[in-house]
């Protein structure tokens, strides 16, 4: 009777662990473990600058939560649209493997209306490291809506370090003191934007270590630490255009990680993070705390006597701190007559070859150096241009115009020309022009992609989906001959990278990540402007969804498809999957008393 019982108790077991694994079909494999959030990005009003202005809070906090998450996580959040515009919510960084429906931005998704929500599913495979999440349209980024999104370590994979004793995430980036729709009417108009008002650092002001400079009342940032104490500290540039100088006053920050890679480990005073970038330090608290510590974010490549007021200040206070900190704040990087040290700076950043990343192999292992390149791509940017009477910025004399059906969901649902796969692979010689043009990349190529920034300004560029081997950056116009300068074996694999005005950067790709993925300038301005463009890349020979992932059950319909749009439901998709998780634990015990009993 013992074994029937217990038979049959294993059968409905499986049973019901078959109907949670149907219903959690898109979204990964049910032997993973999930992690659920709830976001709700509404409008709060803030004086981060002495102003008060309105904000884009998640649910309630400016900058919003931290998201922590393990390696190959299932990941679910449901976001509430409580704004009263259109809405996504893209994940810098986050490689979305096979689900490019996940990413957040105009070409893969519909909006979420407002008063909408929509759930994001999405796995964490096979990644570590710092990054985060902000929203993708309207320049609402400039608002808000923003948060880091750390994956840790499985626990059978070491770190390339001691375990710090503790995690600290700052959050810098320039802000304006207009809101993100004034901002949206001055670029409309033509304009730039002009100098930002300030620099943040956690969503709160300077620290008034100037009384001229820094009115009184502001609320500043404090870091909390404890003497003798190592911390990971990771920063991310969340901001609208500024690249920004990140030191701390008197302490070394010896570099760990960049958005998701090991690096080698080095020392720097001061480190220079470009808008969409995210960094992990060491930092050992080995000072004498006879008083506070500046931690400094200023405005990089710019007149500083002019910019001295756009200058982000946090204390750090030690938990035996002496007292306040006083007098002048650290000194920024002297080199306004030396354009090197910039460049020599970000090309000193190598990977970590001989660590273990999300897997237990080495991340060096993947020969990059070695490999044949199929497709060579040069992508030009210059200073907006006037088109059809409009400002725009473009990438190769192409100012992107944001499909109205996305082009994903396009070909599933047969849309035809909803764009176009003739995006140039160099510059044209041709009159500016406003298109809907992506790049007809080939699965499994290995691609090499020249940024040329003939702009005016630094730039970063970011490529959703993917991170590339920052292998090359020079000064003036790239050549063939550029290639001899290559870093063929520990370039640094990052998904962010900076391109100074007046030069060239160049990454490799290996095309693995079937979907249709965003390459824009992360400089909010120049991507509201137009500049970016998508990389469709499609394996012909998947019948069986084993490469791409099939469009998920709640994707959301606009454009030519808007009449497949349902009536929002009133169940998050969130909270459904832990419905189906809580039902089956609840009838497995059920059962499981009443065969015991039997």
């Amino acid at each position: 009777m013992a074994s029937i019982r217990g038979s049959l108790l294993i059968h409905i077991s499986a049973l019901f662990r078959i109907v949670l694994l149907f219903n959690l079909t898109n979204l990964s494999f049910a032997a993973d473990p999930f992690a659920n959030f709830d976001l709700e990005l509404s409008y709060i009003t803030v004086s981060p600058l002495a102003v008060p202005q309105q904000v884009i809070a998640v649910n309630g906090k400016f900058p919003g939560p931290t998201l922590n998450v393990t390696t190959n996580y299932n990941v679910v959040v449901n976001v509430k649209n409580k704004l009263d515009e259109n809405l996504l919510i893209t994940w810098s960084g986050v490689q979305m493997r096979r689900s490019s429906w996940q990413d957040g931005v105009l070409g893969t998704n519909c909006p979420i209306p407002p008063k909408w929500n929509w759930t994001y599913q999405f796995q964490v495979k096979d990644q570590i490291g710092s990054f985060f999440y902000f929203p993708s349209l309207n320049f609402q980024r400039a608002a808000g809506g923003f948060g880091s999104f750390i994956i840790t370590n499985r626990n059978i994979i070491p770190l390339p370090f001691n375990t710090p004793d503790g995690d600290i995430v700052i959050i810098i980036g320039d802000w304006y003191t207009r809101n993100h729709t004034a901002l949206r009417k001055s670029l409309d108009a033509g304009n730039d934007l002009g100098m930002p008002d300030g620099v943040l650092i956690n969503g709160k002001g300077p620290f008034r270590y100037n009384s001229t400079l820094v009115p009184d009342g502001i609320d500043y940032e404090t870091i909390n630490v404890d003497p003798g104490k190592t911390y990971r500290i990771r920063v991310h540039n969340v901001g609208v255009s500024t690249c920004l100088n990140f030191r701390i006053q008197s302490h070394n920050l010896l570099l760990a990680e960049t958005e998701g890679y090991y690096t080698s480990q080095q020392n720097y005073t001061s480190i220079d993070i470009h808008v969409g970038q995210s960094y992990s330090f060491l930092v050992t608290m080995d000072q004498n705390a006879s008083s506070d510590y500046y931690i400094v974010a200023s405005a990089r490549f710019v007149n500083q006597t002019v910019w001295q007021r756009v200058t982000g200040v946090a204390v750090l206070h030690y938990s035996n701190s002496k007292g306040k900190v006083t007098g002048p704040l650290p000194d920024p990087p002297n080199d306004v007559y030396d354009t090197s040290y910039a460049l020599n700076q970000a090309m000193s950043i190598r990977q970590n070859v001989s660590a273990s990343g999300a897997r237990p192999n080495p991340q060096g292992s993947f020969h990059y150096g070695s490999i044949n390149v199929t497709d060579d791509y040069i992508l030009k940017s210059v200073p907006p241009v006037m088109i059809d009477g409009k400002l725009k910025a473009t990438f190769n004399g192409i100012s992107f115009v944001n499909p109205d059906t996305p082009i994903r969901l396009a070909d599933s649902f047969k849309v035809k020309g909803a764009y176009k796969l003739d995006f140039p692979t160099k510059p044209m010689n041709r009159t500016p022009q406003i298109d809907i043009s992506i790049i007809n990349a080939t699965y499994k190529g290995f691609i090499e992609v020249v940024l040329q920034n003939n702009d005016t300004v630094v730039q970063s560029f970011h490529i959703d989906g993917y991170s590339f081997f920052v292998v090359g950056m020079g000064y003036g116009e790239w050549t063939e001959n550029s290639r001899g300068s290559y870093n063929k074996w520990d370039a640094i694999s990052r998904s962010t990278t900076q391109v100074f005005s007046g030069g060239w950067t160049a990454i490799m790709i290996s095309l693995d990540n079937v979907g249709v993925w965003n390459l824009r300038a992360e400089n909010l301005d120049r991507w509201y402007l137009g500049q970016e463009t998508y990389m469709r890349i499609i394996n012909p020979e998947d019948t069986g969804n084993k490469t791409e992932l099939p469009v998920p059950d709640n994707a959301l319909f606009c454009g030519a498809l808007a009449h497949l749009q349902k009536p929002q439901e009133t169940t998050s998709s969130a909270s459904t999957v832990r419905g189906y998780v809580k039902l089956y634990f609840t009838l497995l015990m059920f059962f499981t008393v009443c065969f015991t009993a039997w």
